[in-house]
């Protein structure tokens, strides 16, 4: 694999091993740590404590920092997942939310206070539609959801 020139970087306030390893069984199939770094006597954390956690989701790279409690996760930056299906959704909901929290239009934030978007593949297409109409149906319907429905959005692209 071609190295990843940007990697998104993850701060935890001290929870960063934990966090990466729920990522890592909700993903699945081949998400690995790639890397890791541990404080040393320099600190600030507690020598040989994880420091960073360089990891891949589906191929795409994040790194995970201990950092400690001086910043905190909110929504302006967001995990948007590409889901194939209906069960995919429905799994990583499940997966994601527990111990988080359920948010409108396909958001969930999971117990780390990482905000997660679930997106079926769909739901790019149904929403560019040139029928304005369509679209619109498809729209008004997502906003009436917490985790989304594909066939649902069907409908209301359809006028169902």
């Amino acid at each position: 694999m071609a190295e990843q020139k940007i990697t998104a970087c993850l701060w935890f306030e001290r929870d960063a091993e934990e966090a990466v390893q729920h990522y890592l069984a909700v993903f699945g199939g081949g998400a690995r740590v790639v890397a890791e770094q541990r404080y040393t006597e320099a600190g600030p954390g507690e020598p040989g404590s994880m420091l960073t956690q360089t990891f891949e989701l589906a191929g795409q790279r994040f790194m995970a920092l201990n950092g400690g409690p001086h910043d905190t996760f909110n929504d302006a930056i967001s995990l948007s997942v590409d889901c194939a299906d209906q069960a995919e959704v429905d799994r990583l909901w499940a997966a994601l939310s527990e111990g988080g929290e359920e948010r409108d239009c396909g958001w969930v934030k999971d117990r780390y206070g990482v905000s997660w978007q679930i997106v079926p593949r769909d739901l790019p297409e149904l929403i560019a539609d040139p029928d304005p109409v369509k679209a619109d149906r498809v729209m008004r319907a997502m906003f009436t959801m917490k985790k989304l429905d594909i066939q649902a959005l069907r409908d209301a692209h359809a006028g169902a």
